[in-house]
């Protein structure tokens, strides 16, 4: 069983570290963004280095006091925050936000857990290089989060996930140990990755405290366009072109539908919408090139060839930065005119790529079955991630739908996992989602998944009940 963190333990806790370490949780710490998990907390612990992150999670340890985990706070699927059980430590790692180097000619930059992605990217480009994951929550997510929930963003089909941007970390074991693990090489054959385990793991496994992240030099010329297809499957026979076309050039490759234009219209109509009234369906190319290469006329070509194969049948193509930049700003403006609508349910899946149009052209019969509702589908088709956003109909409240959103989500993840989908694509499994984890992944797998967590982990203090359940007797195993 876990103890809270009471008086008694923080007094005990203070007296091994810095003044100031320690301090009450303020409200952001125990709120998700939008608002449907609120957690407790104990104390908030704001450690300035390694060595305390390690003092606290022993101390957290020998006295069997949960330990909560946080980044930027800007998770959706409540890992960040602990709404039931003894009260936590909550350990945020905001102090932490060092570059503690930068290595042009290695393409790699070592970042503390706490530095802001906003940040870590302004550093790449002062070095002449790019970190290349990019988000809406940039300004905020911080690194340690980041690599905890693996997270994606919209050049996965160019540089890949959080996952495949990291060489080495270092972290702090759940028995208050650190690994040092922080090596900047790209190729480290020696056993068991450990890093892998750790990244996607939600802070459930130790505390990142540090990382060697890649780095790759800028793109001489950048470009992008919105063309308007026929619909997902032309999208898809699209994707296929610009690969044939322009290959490892695309750095996007976005699926838009009407609706989000609609949105935007109508609760953001200060953001510029090329396509008034707004199409079915559009896609968003972004692409980058070598010096010597037009990317205006590169995306001129995939243009005039989409629309000779019958599957583009408008578009437009940037023809500035400013208006590259606009075309980014529609798309990263639709999900916060979906929270001013107000979602139903919000789905953050994968599907396979040949199958996005199968998932699409089947989910919205079904749901309409249960109620009359509009969906929002929009996402990185390049990589097959769908966020399938499901609201009430036009003049209706989301709150009048809250009885019929298990019966939504059980549809849309019931279809991913039929058509060999995943049902957390780049957001993680949180406290949101262990139910579904538990219905939907692979026995073997789980119980492996179980067994790591109880080697690691023993007494369950790391962040208890994300990822996997909480079990009576125990944290979480």
């Amino acid at each position: 069983m876990l103890n809270p963190a009471d008086a008694e333990f923080r007094s005990r806790l203070a007296a091994e570290l810095p003044a100031d370490t320690l301090r009450d949780p303020e409200p952001r710490h125990l709120e998700e963004p939008r608002g449907r998990w609120h957690g407790a907390g104990g104390v908030l612990a704001l450690p300035r280095s390694t060595d305390e992150v390690a003092r606290i999670v022993a101390a957290c340890a020998a006295a069997r006091v949960a330990v909560l985990p946080y980044g930027g706070g800007t998770g959706l699927v409540g890992g960040q925050v602990m709404p039931e059980g003894p009260v936590p430590v909550i350990l945020s790692m905001e102090r932490m936000r060092a570059i503690r180097g930068v290595h042009p000619r290695e393409n790699v930059l070592i970042a503390e857990a706490g530095a802001v992605l906003a940040d870590v990217q302004a550093a790449a480009r002062e070095a002449g290089r790019i970190f290349p994951l990019s988000l809406a929550a940039e300004g905020t997510a911080r690194i340690g989060g980041v690599l905890a929930t693996n997270a994606g963003g919209v050049n996965v089909l160019r540089y890949g996930n959080a996952r495949d941007l990291c060489l080495g970390l270092e972290a702090v074991m759940p028995d208050g140990r650190i690994w040092h693990g922080l090596r900047r090489l790209r190729k480290d054959n020696t056993g068991y990755d450990l890093r892998n385990l750790m990244i996607g793991a939600e802070g459930t496994l130790g505390v990142i405290t540090a990382a060697s992240l890649r780095l790759f030099a800028p793109p001489a010329r950048e470009g992008a366009a919105l063309m308007v297809v026929a619909g997902p499957e032309a999208a898809l026979d699209l994707l296929a072109l610009a690969q044939e076309r322009i290959g490892e050039g695309i750095s996007a490759f976005e699926l838009i539908a009407g609706t989000g234009l609609d949105f935007l219209k109508a609760t953001m109509p200060q953001v510029r919408r090329p396509f008034d009234p707004a199409p079915g369906w559009m896609v968003l190319v972004d692409v980058g090139l070598p010096a010597g290469l037009d990317p205006a006329e590169a995306l001129e070509g995939l243009f005039m060839a989409g629309h000779e194969a019958g599957l583009v049948s408008d578009g437009v193509i940037a023809q500035s930065q400013a208006q590259r930049d606009e075309f980014w700003a529609l798309r990263e403006s639709i999900p916060e005119a979906n929270r001013h609508i107000g979602a139903i349910a919000s789905h953050d899946i994968a599907l396979p790529l040949s199958l996005v149009p199968e998932f699409i052209a089947r989910a919205g019969p079904e749901l309409q079955a249960i109620a009359d509702l509009r969906i929002n589908c929009f996402g990185h088709l390049g990589d097959g991630n769908l966020h399938y956003n499901v609201f009430p109909p036009e003049g209706g409240r989301a709150a009048d739908h809250r009885d019929q959103r298990g019966a939504i989500t059980e549809t849309v993840h019931a279809l991913t996992h039929e058509l060999g989908g995943s049902i957390s694509a780049e957001h993680g499994i949180g406290r949101l989602k262990t139910g579904d984890l538990e219905r939907f992944q692979d026995p073997v797998r789980l119980a492996a998944m179980r067994a790591i967590k109880a080697a690691l982990d023993p007494a369950g203090i790391m962040n208890p009940g994300a990822v996997l359940p909480a079990r009576a007797g125990r944290g979480a195993a």
